[in-house]
């Protein structure tokens, strides 16, 4: 049995006596389609209850001076280390249970589950994160926090955090695996207080056979700003959900991604930019690259409410098809209910753009030079914005590491023809 405080064990209790009766995800409906949930047995998703041995996760040397860092392996906090100045000013980052109001933390920005993997994640997270930004308290210093999973059982890691009125935090999320064909449904649930500014970078680097199912959840007040930067790179199936939610007059939300699948890799995206409040706006900007057999999926809808007057929000989705068999699928959607709204949205999936390739082959730049190029322009624009230089500094290895795969593979597949 998983330990802590009772208000946690009921919760966990009442979601494991739910299951049974919880609609299972379904490629029929419309928040599933396209997705590969039906190659999944879900019946044979068992939980991986033991607490880890500790290990030292690749990556966390990249940040200097930290506010804190913070280890989660397979959803157990293993590991925990604050700044003295992070201390001083206030800054809590522990178990959720251990908190004197744990029981109204969780759940703050996410008070029910939206599918059967929200529902697991309730029934056997074994130790949610809490990460507490006083009032008023600027970190300069992000916090970085890693969350790594080594076993071949399901895992279920949570961070809930709350950014305080008029506070500023940025988080740094990294997300690896070291088990093979193991599937992980993390969880993030944000809420920002009023005049606060929020950063949070997540950096999917998960092993070749790993599927995700995450569900981010943040909740954005008066006059706030939320920021949330995603780098999707690994996995096989990796699934996000990003519920945006602008709840107080004024606030700003803005999701940001990059992501590049290879081989038979699949990146499923689904947001959720909903404005209820007065004078919010929102802004969208995920780009992708697919390379082999690889798979893009975007869904998104804009949500204006009766209440959202005066709303701005904009989503764009752009997508290059680097071979004949990757795919990609790209559905913007709007919902709006009142009026006096400027709203946008855009999707585009096609090849390298030809012009821009000749006008570089005229040029004496050979085909795969010119590819390369404009590439890593295409993704220049998403890394221009990440909140942590160190992040985009990631992101950019990242491609360039891919880049110099898919620049191997095609000189191999010339060489043998």
């Amino acid at each position: 049995m998983l330990s802590g405080p009772a208000w946690l064990n009921e919760m966990r209790r009442a979601m494991v006596d739910q299951l049974a009766d919880v609609v299972r995800p379904d490629p029929d409906e419309e928040v599933w389609r396209y997705s590969r949930v039906g190659e999944l047995d879900l019946d044979q998703i068992a939980p991986a209850t033991e607490r880890p041995t500790p290990m030292v996760p690749p990556g966390g040397q990249r940040f200097t001076n930290p506010s804190a860092v913070a280890v989660l392996q397979n959803g157990w906090i293993t590991s925990l280390t604050l700044s003295d100045e992070a201390a001083a000013a206030g800054l809590t980052v522990g178990p959720v249970a251990d908190l004197p109001d744990g029981q109204e933390r969780y759940g703050a920005a996410l008070s029910d589950p939206a599918d059967l993997f929200g529902y697991l994640n309730r029934a056997f997270g074994p130790e949610p994160l809490a990460i507490i930004v006083p009032d008023g308290v600027a970190l300069a210093e992000p916090i970085v926090v890693t969350s790594l999973t080594d076993s071949a059982s399901a895992v279920f890691p949570r961070i809930i955090v709350h950014c305080g009125a008029n506070a500023a935090a940025t988080v740094v999320e990294m997300q690896t695996s070291s088990a093979e064909a193991t599937v992980v449904a993390p969880v993030l649930e944000v809420t920002v207080g009023q005049g606060a500014r929020y950063q949070h970078c997540v950096v999917q680097n998960m092993a070749a056979d790993t599927w995700q199912f995450g569900h981010q959840a943040i909740n954005v007040g008066q006059d706030a700003t939320a920021e949330l930067f995603m780098a999707g790179l690994g996995g096989d199936y990796v699934r996000t959900r990003t519920d945006c939610r602008l709840v107080g007059r004024g606030a700003y939300g803005r999701l940001t991604a990059a992501y590049f699948g290879e081989d038979s890799q699949t990146m499923d995206f689904r947001t959720f930019q909903d404005h209820a409040a007065p004078d919010t706006t929102s802004e969208l900007l995920f780009k992708g690259a697919l390379d082999g057999a690889s798979r893009s999926i975007y869904t998104g809808l804009i949500k204006v409410r009766p209440e959202g007057t005066g709303t701005k929000a904009y989503q764009t989705n752009r997508n290059i098809k680097l071979s004949p068999e990757a795919w990609a699928e790209s559905v913007p959607n709007l919902e709006i209910e009142t009026n006096d709204v400027m709203c946008s949205h855009a999707s585009a999936v096609s090849p390298v753009d030809e012009e821009q390739r000749f006008y570089l082959e005229s040029r004496g730049v050979p085909t795969p030079v010119a590819e390369r190029l404009l590439l890593e322009g295409f993704f220049a624009e998403v890394a221009e914005v990440a909140p942590v230089p160190a992040v985009a500094e990631i992101l950019q290895e990242a491609i360039v590491a891919k880049l110099d795969r898919r620049t191997e593979n095609l000189a191999a597949a010339q060489e043998a023809s």
